[in-house]
């Protein structure tokens, strides 16, 4: 809105030059000079993506990229470029010709024989830019000196001989290869090509419109992935294909990283060493523009198995405790710096307990403090500047983060990396007014995770609107420098992680409302706009219900079988999805069924197969129990489940893409008896009862209309707001429905500022009633004193309740169920109309249900389905 404001104001002060002299020639050229101008100012700033300059039909003021009567034009480089644009420019070539059937000359420094050419290159780098920059042909005034930011634009008569060019300049390496990513995104190569096999549409002519169009600095400097609990899928998959983590390995992690236009990795750590397992590793990732990192427990640019590797090869103790053990240490931090020193990274400082253990009893405040300054005389020793020059990271993570809260100093260039509780719920933020750090603070979120109470490495169970309203309450903090995201196996965490990427480019561009939006436009981009819609309806649901209780998590005990017939109702839901996921895949086109498979139909087939046999467990534990025939029915029909699962596993490992990845569904997800996965994964136990000893199952529907009030959050009477506060419907968050909060989520109320939600209830009896309310699990991330609220009835005192002041970062089960359930008891001496009044004191509770026992509530995992609303 303020650019339309701008260009308006920039014309009525042009226009007060132009009329009084527009029949004059010379003012009707700056005329069409202003209308240039406008058009050009109107490309400026598109958001990232949007297919806002390229075109298929031939049209005035276009350039011509391709086209069966003039070919495909010449790209035109200088050889004193980065090789990582180079390496870009050359997939782009590769990229024209899948979508034209054309693919492009490459010159190297001397100019093409051509009246048209498309320039690529790197101000400060490219001769060939910098002469343009110089002769006033391109205009690079809001791109230079910027952090990956670039510029494309059309320019008439860039070089003697040469009529018009398309330029792709960058204000560094990986702005210029975004700038080459974005065109190829632009003209129909979705990122995820290769990685989820999506095809290209083919064109016979692409063009780009006349104008100027910029992308300015990401707004999160650091936006990267963790490949993580890699073994056995990914680390299978990889040595099928490649050999193993090796740099044609990585050479494909990197180039989606960059087409999603990310920039930071922490690669694969389990049994692996980015930089010993294969010498061209690291090359490669600083040739092609990737920020190297390491895991939050592995310092000083040396992976945990590069630590066991070196001592083995050195003959040296392996004690990790530098209490016991420095000199080692120091001298394999010596050795992790040396190797990497001439290449891009974020160094890792600090120390946890080995293999991402604890730390040991003695550790204190006074010693990891004491590391890190070893650590940064090791930088400066090696590179010979300070140690600010070397970007530094380091993770508050677990015990770390109690050190910190006890008043352990850090660095003032390090930056501090908060981190989740492993369940995508963020443990600390910095204070809103915090005093800014050189250094920034950088988030660590998680997608995957290994550990208590059971894993969850096998499928999607995050839904954007959760990582958004974490991820954006986290922005709104001021974690601002580093994002990134542990993604387990990289697969099926496309879309997501996608999201993630987009999200960390601008946080700002998203918001409650158009977070489908994106969803929409991720599958127009891998399945074409008339399957989108649906598409992404079903991405949606299938991680909204996995955020439900993850697959690992679920078992026949989770849902009710009798109360609310909740069993049978989410087992349904999966149902009906998985039928809508079928008849899309039989309606997509042939060239897209291998991708549609990988993102939609395997998930939602997989995990609603899992709800089936699940729910045919508890159906055989019942009929069992009571001795009905029916009881094999079920065991049967377990045993179908278990096995239709080993069968769409197998489909995805063997026949999707011709068999492309083997190994890559091959995480164990059926038969968790602790938090580790078992070997292998196994059928859960069923009962059979015997013809002759069977009894009639006496079938029961239970109707409960009375004895309770369940409230959606989103359905409240009335709200109060302030002029900085107010409540915003999150849709889709949530078990059921979707959720509220309070926005901006870092304004916290003021004492003089009332910030509530009322509910209505008609009673029909009276007495003491309990009310919970149901939350998203965000912890107490405001240095641990808590999220706090008021409740209470009509004009009763509301009581003050702390949801979660006393969280230490101790396990709960709210964690594992994704909810936290907050419980207060009220009077209600008389029938009829009350007011509940809901009332935050700080920003960051997020509501999705209430429920009142009047004496029927039952035990569900749910809640029980909303009330009847009398309007």
């Amino acid at each position: 809105m303020m650019k339309i404001i701008r260009l308006i104001i920039v014309w009525f002060k042009i226009s007060k030059i132009i009329k009084p002299n527009i029949v004059n020639m010379k003012n009707r050229k700056l005329f069409k000079i202003f209308n240039v101008f406008m058009l050009l100012m109107s490309l400026n700033g598109f958001a990232i993506g949007e297919p806002t300059y390229i075109s298929t039909k031939i049209a005035e003021n276009q350039f011509t990229l391709s086209s069966a009567a003039k070919g495909s034009t010449t790209l035109f480089v200088s050889s004193e470029d980065h090789t990582g644009v180079i390496s870009a420019l050359k997939n782009l070539k590769s990229d024209i010709g899948k979508v034209t059937g054309r693919e492009p000359d490459i010159k190297y420094t001397n100019k093409p024989d051509a009246k048209e050419v498309i320039i690529v290159g790197t101000i400060g780098k490219s001769p060939i830019i910098d002469q343009l920059v110089k002769s006033k042909k391109l205009d690079v005034k809001n791109v230079s000196g910027k952090w990956e930011s670039f510029v494309i634009q059309t320019i008439e008569s860039p070089f003697p001989g040469v009529e018009k060019a398309l330029v792709i300049a960058g204000s560094d390496k990986r702005g210029t290869i975004y700038g080459i990513y974005d065109i190829s995104k632009n003209i129909g190569i979705s990122p995820w090509y290769y990685w989820a096999d999506v095809p290209v549409a083919k064109q016979e002519s692409l063009f780009v419109k006349n104008g100027r169009y910029v992308i300015e600095s990401p707004k999160v400097k650091y936006r990267g992935i963790f490949l993580n609990d890699e073994a056995p899928a990914l680390s299978g998959w990889s040595k099928e294909k490649f050999g193993g983590f090796n740099s044609k390995f990585y050479e494909k992690v990197f180039e989606l990283l960059l087409r999603l236009k990310g920039n930071y990795l922490w690669p694969a750590m389990w049994g692996s060493a980015f930089y010993d397992d294969d010498p061209a590793n690291g090359i490669l990732a600083n040739e092609m523009g990737i920020v190297m990192g390491t895991s939050h427990h592995e310092p000083m640019a040396m992976a945990q198995q590069d630590w066991h590797r070196y001592t083995s090869r050195n003959k040296l103790s392996k004690v990790w405790d530098y209490t016991k053990n420095k000199d080692i240490l120091q001298q394999s931090w010596k050795f992790g710096i040396e190797r990497s020193k001439n290449w891009d990274k974020i160094v890792t400082v600090g120390m946890r307990g080995d293999g991402d253990e604890a730390m040991g009893e003695g550790t204190n405040i006074g010693l990891l403090e004491q590391i890190v300054k070893d650590q940064r005389k090791i930088i400066e020793n090696v590179t010979g500047e300070k140690a600010e020059k070397t970007p530094q990271v380091w993770a508050l993570y677990k015990e770390v983060q109690e050190y910190y809260d006890h008043g352990m100093k850090v660095p003032d260039d390090v930056t501090l990396l908060f981190c989740d509780d492993n369940w995508g719920n963020v443990r600390k933020l910095p204070e809103v007014n915090a005093k800014s750090r050189k250094g920034g603070y950088g988030m660590y979120y998680h997608f995957d995770y290994v550990g208590g109470p059971r894993n969850s490495k096998w499928i999607n169970i995050s839904p954007i609107q959760r990582v958004w309203e974490q991820m954006n309450l986290s922005y709104t903090h001021g974690v601002q420098e580093l994002w990134v995201v542990n993604v387990g196996d990289l697969k099926p965490m496309e879309y997501p992680i996608s999201f993630f990427l987009d999200m960390a480019w601008d946080p700002s561009k998203f918001n409650t409302q158009n977070l489908l939006s994106h969803t929409e436009n991720w599958c127009t981009q891998q399945f074409g706009e008339q399957y989108a819609k649906e598409a992404a309806r079903i991405i949606n649901l299938y991680a909204k219900y996995n955020r439900r209780v993850t697959p690992e998590m679920l078992d026949d005990k989770t849902y009710s079988l009798d109360n609310y017939n909740e069993f049978e109702k989410v087992t349904a839901d999966y149902r009906n999805l998985a039928l809508d996921a079928l008849r899309l895949y039989y309606k997509i086109p042939a060239d897209y069924k291998d991708a549609f498979d990988q993102l939609v139909l395997y998930p939602v087939n997989a995990c609603s197969n899992l709800y089936e046999m699940y729910y045919a467990v508890a159906k055989n534990k019942v009929c069992a129990k009571a001795n009905d025939i029916q009881a094999n029915y079920w065991a049967d029909k377990v045993e179908e489940c278990f096995k239709r699962d080993v069968d769409l596993a197998y489909s995805y490992n063997n026949i999707i893409a011709d068999g492309k990845w083997k190994h890559m569904m091959d995480q164990v997800h059926i038969g968790y008896t602790s938090w580790q996965e078992p070997r292998r994964a196994k059928m859960p136990e069923v009962l059979r009862v015997a013809a002759e000893n069977q009894n009639t199952l006496i079938q029961k529907t239970f109707v409960e209309k009375d004895g309770y009030v369940s409230i959606e959050a989103e359905n409240f009477s009335r709200t109060s707001n302030s002029s900085r506060i107010n409540w915003e419907i999150i849709p889709f968050l949530g078990k059921t429905k979707s959720a509220i909060t309070t926005f901006p989520q870092n304004a916290y109320p003021k004492e003089n500022e009332d910030i509530y939600v009322e509910y209505d209830v008609d009673f029909a009896t009276t007495g003491e009633f309990e009310v919970q309310l149901l939350f998203s699990p965000t912890l107490n991330f405001n240095s641990n004193k808590g999220l706090r609220y008021t409740i209470g009835f009509d004009k009763t005192t509301p009581q003050l309740i702390n949801l979660n002041g006393h969280y230490k970062g101790e396990l709960g089960r709210w964690q594992s169920e994704h909810i936290i359930k907050s419980v207060t008891k009220h009077k209600i001496e008389t029938i009829g109309k009350h007011t509940l009044r809901f009332s935050v004191k700080e920003a960051g509770l997020v509501l999705q249900k209430i429920l009142i026992n009047t004496g029927g509530l039952k035990p569900s995992y749910l809640g029980a389905p909303e009330s009847p609303i009398v309007k």
